[in-house]
């Protein structure tokens, strides 16, 4: 119990020093001297800030680079809302950046007066995106998750962001109760008709916005390793030209849905209408990049969130 009590403490030091250095612009000496500690205490407490994911940092500030991509971009595919963050080659992470920029769209969209539907999908990067939202008071907006939020042995799926985004967003949020994929499209069909899936459903095509991730396929794919397609169903489907997947649904190259049955397995709410919702993706890097691609030129989205070296692969690439 003390060692938890004095690692709280810490935590609690660390989260004030933080605060000094970031928001009141205090110098560490300034906070040695406030907290009544050395600088190199000073110091260490900030770095514990910051690795702790006590400070979450947005540079506001439009860098013109990242602006002229922007701008081609939406040129390029029709689009309505595009962001992007600037690279770091040395990185290897698929989140950094695109995810703040997520939490900040996001965020810009829940602080609308007006009552909004807002559609969120689900994987890796949502999830690091909603991680970076503040706390916001948002009852007049209604939240759906366009997938389902169980796994395939009825656990909560991990990726899906509908209950992580209520802990920090108090709004109506509706989850929808069932797997990514279920066993045939006789079985989808019989949990569609349940009461607590049509109100998800109903609200899916009402979207104002929806946020969704933007899935690559391979054998060590996501959906293949959270067990929700065998590695032979994997197979087939990039023998059949699939290029990538929105919460489920599978595309080709051209952005346009497959015919295959395993579409016809997919529980996900349908991607709600461009013509009516802004549809954003949120992705980068070499392993999106096909999937992204692809999703664009089909029209599956009319918004992205992505970074430079992405962007540029976009605009130079054929569509």
């Amino acid at each position: 119990m003390a060692r938890r009590a004095d690692g709280a403490n810490r935590l609690d030091d660390a989260a004030r020093a933080g605060w000094l250095y970031y928001v009141a612009g205090r110098t560490q000496d300034e906070i040695a001297q406030t907290m009544g500690i050395s600088r190199q205490s000073a110091q260490r407490l900030v770095s514990l800030a910051m690795s702790e994911r006590l400070i979450k940092v947005r540079l506001d500030h439009p860098i013109a680079a990242c602006l002229e991509l922007g701008r081609a971009l939406k040129d390029k595919y029709g689009l309505r809302q595009v962001e992007v963050v600037p690279s770091d080659p040395s990185s290897s992470s698929t989140t950094v950046g695109i995810a703040e920029a997520g939490a900040a769209e996001i965020e810009r969209w829940l602080k609308s007066a007006d009552p909004i539907i807002m559609a969120i999908g689900t994987g890796r990067t949502l999830k690091a995106a909603i991680d970076q939202l503040p706390a916001i008071n948002c009852p007049q907006h209604r939240i759906v998750s366009l997938t389902g939020s169980i796994g395939v042995d009825g656990s909560a799926a991990v990726y899906n962001v509908i209950f992580s985004m209520a802990d920090a967003v108090n709004a109506r949020h509706f989850p929808m109760p069932l797997p990514v994929l279920v066993s045939s499209a006789q079985e989808r069909d019989v949990l569609h008709n349940q009461l607590l899936v049509q109100s998800a459903l109903s609200l899916g095509t009402q979207a104002d916005v929806a946020f969704v991730g933007i899935g690559e396929l391979g054998l060590d794919a996501p959906l293949c390793i959270d067990g929700f397609l065998a590695r032979d169903e994997m197979a087939r489907l990039l023998d059949e030209g699939a290029a990538g997947e929105i919460c489920g649904w599978m595309f080709d190259q051209d952005g346009t849905l497959l015919g295959d049955e395993i579409n016809g397995r997919v529980a996900s709410v349908p991607l709600p209408s461009r013509e009516k919702a802004t549809v954003i993706g949120i992705a980068k890097g070499q392993r999106k990049r096909k999937a992204l691609k692809a999703a664009l030129a089909g029209g599956l989205l009319n918004g992205v969130i992505t970074d430079e070296l992405t962007a540029e692969h976009l605009l130079a690439s054929s569509a």
